[in-house]
């Protein structure tokens, strides 16, 4: 009977002995990816404090939303070089500045209150903003047509390596095209399923209508199409419109919005079924349809040269053969300035997650790199871009003008927003499955304990929403590290509803602010997956490379 104490133990210590074993061997794994140093400088510069405080500033009253070209814009970028110097970096713009002018011409359009459609029986006649959201195509004091034919031409979409044209060959020179949001999404072999691209993206819908000689471009939204409710189009294209200089490229003349209700109230003018059109789109063999309706709409446009910077600065590496190629990492420093005002009558859009959280984060990992005890072989560039709220603008300026050449930068990791509820088992990658960045992705998160997944809302085409895609069109390997939502202490689905919720009801909207309701813990270990990531590819021998 004595000897089963001792047979106890002896098993109690070989179980404990296999445990310490384990968390050695895993501790030199651990080793062997990250040095102890590296760790330790990632944690000593990437807290809650050196996070919150930039957010703090930057979704200020003060800076009144960081509108394109305001004195908010300005004073942001003030901050973020001043901050880039006070860590040691250096000047990365072409003049030896920190600040890579982006020249940008302003449009405000004057809408009618009503936008009338003209059937045979009667007519429609469409409110603005509560109906249509409609803005200019072009940089000149006035746009419209007159007596247009309005066609819907179901996803507006021509891809001929899916065998997918929505035209089939129809002239729509001069007339109005009716199109839903997104792309086929029911079958992953054509096109992607429900993963989004960039042919169910509105920029491209717009483009292509413009390049086919459209004289308008009306885009039917829809929640789940769209992704964001309508005020978001509301906000979002109410006000002062940026756009790069015109260099010569196909225009229409107006661009919109309808809302479903709109769009049904227009089908059924002209004796259509908006459902069963929609049905008929959803095949190959669609060819548009004359709706039997004309349209008129005049617009008066404010038209200003202004001017926004991206703000650079650049740690140089510490290998003479590998320092001329950098990691870039991007942030934009813009969001809406003052617009619409809510329920409350608050007129400033602080944009606190969006996207003062994401410079947080960059500028947390540029003072982490800053302060390492051997700086990484290759170079750093650390990139806040300018107008990402009008299409990418500082992001694609600084594509058709780059300080490195595409060829020597190895990768871009991106942030815009973070996550606010607290930590998670999971890492949201947008852009992951596209390029060998997966593998140090899934090594650095696996030394977190977590697991790398994709665009856990693939419909909604986030790759193509923000500054990463400007660099993966000129060939760089880029990825956006998104929020998990697998939260820890949390019920499964839990994570989904916060993120959700947080675009129904804040996304572009006066209520994004910082409060105290913020949980920066899974926000801390975002960054520090960013800052070890590039922290391995910048001592990688091989730069990464896209997947075939």
């Amino acid at each position: 009977m004595r000897n089963i104490p001792m047979i106890k133990s002896y098993g109690l210590r070989r179980v404990v002995l296999m445990a310490l074993a384990a968390c050695l061997a895993a501790c030199a794994q651990r080793a062997e990816l990250l040095p102890a140093e590296v760790q330790a400088v990632g944690n000593a510069s990437i807290t809650p404090a050196t996070l919150a405080a930039p957010i703090r500033f930057l979704a200020d009253d003060h800076l009144g939303g960081r509108g394109v070209a305001s004195t908010g814009d300005e004073l942001a970028r003030l901050y973020l070089g001043t901050q880039l110097q006070l860590l040691g970096y250096q000047p990365g713009a072409p003049d030896g500045s920190w600040y890579q002018p982006v020249p940008l011409v302003g449009v405000t359009t004057q809408r009618p209150k009503t936008w009338e459609f003209r059937a045979r029986n009667g007519r429609v006649a469409l409110r603005d903003y509560d109906d249509f959201i409609a803005y200019t195509g072009v940089q000149q004091a006035t746009a419209g047509f007159k007596d247009a034919e309005v066609v819907f031409v179901g996803y507006g979409i021509q891809a001929a390596e899916y065998q997918w044209d929505d035209y089939k060959g129809m002239d729509v020179k001069g007339k109005v095209l009716l199109m839903m949001n997104n792309d086929p999404d029911w079958d992953p072999k054509l096109f992607a399923g429900n993963t989004r691209l960039y042919y169910g993206r509105w920029d491209y819908k717009y483009e292509q209508a413009a390049r086919l000689g459209a004289a308008g471009a009306i885009i039917i939204h829809t929640r789940p199409s769209a992704g964001y409710p309508f005020q978001v189009v509301q906000t979002s294209w109410t006000g002062e419109q940026f756009e790069l200089p015109d260099e010569g490229e196909p225009r229409t003349q107006l661009r919109s919005w309808v809302t479903e209700a709109a769009a049904q109230q227009l089908a059924r003018a002209g004796g259509f079924d908006l459902a069963k059109l929609i049905e008929s789109a959803r095949q190959r063999d669609f060819r548009p349809v004359s709706l039997g309706l004309t349209t008129s709409l005049t617009v008066h446009n404010t038209v200003r040269q202004v001017q926004s910077a991206n703000v650079l600065g650049v740690l140089p590496g510490s290998d003479p053969k590998l320092r001329d190629e950098y990691v870039v990492y991007t942030a934009h420093h813009d969001h809406l300035g003052i617009g619409v005002p809510d329920k409350s009558g608050d007129t400033i859009y602080n944009g606190a997650l969006d996207n003062a959280a994401g410079c947080a984060q960059v500028l947390a990992i540029a003072r982490a790199l800053a302060a390492l005890p051997t700086r990484p072989r290759r170079s750093t560039l650390v990139l806040f871009v300018a107008a990402e709220e009008q299409n990418l603008l500082g992001a694609r300026y600084y594509a058709r003008h780059p300080t490195v050449a595409p060829g020597r930068i190895a990768a871009n990791i991106n942030y815009d927003g973070g996550s606010i509820w607290g930590r998670t088992r999971d890492i949201t990658v947008i852009g992951y499955g596209k390029s060998s960045l997966d593998a140090v992705l899934d090594s650095v998160a696996g030394f977190q304990q977590r697991t790398v997944k994709a665009d856990d809302f693939p419909d909604r085409g986030h790759f193509y929403r923000s500054d990463q895609f400007a660099f993966a069109k000129i060939g760089v390997p880029a990825v956006h590290p998104d929020n998990g939502t697998d939260f820890i202490g949390q019920p499964s689905g839990w994570g989904k509803q916060q993120i959700e919720a947080f675009e129904d009801q804040h996304y572009h909207q006066p209520s994004d602010q910082i409060d105290a309701s913020w949980n920066f813990d899974g926000m801390v270990e975002d960054a520090l997956l960013g800052f070890y990531t590039g922290w391995l590819v910048s001592n990688a021998d091989a730069m990464p490379h896209w997947n075939p």
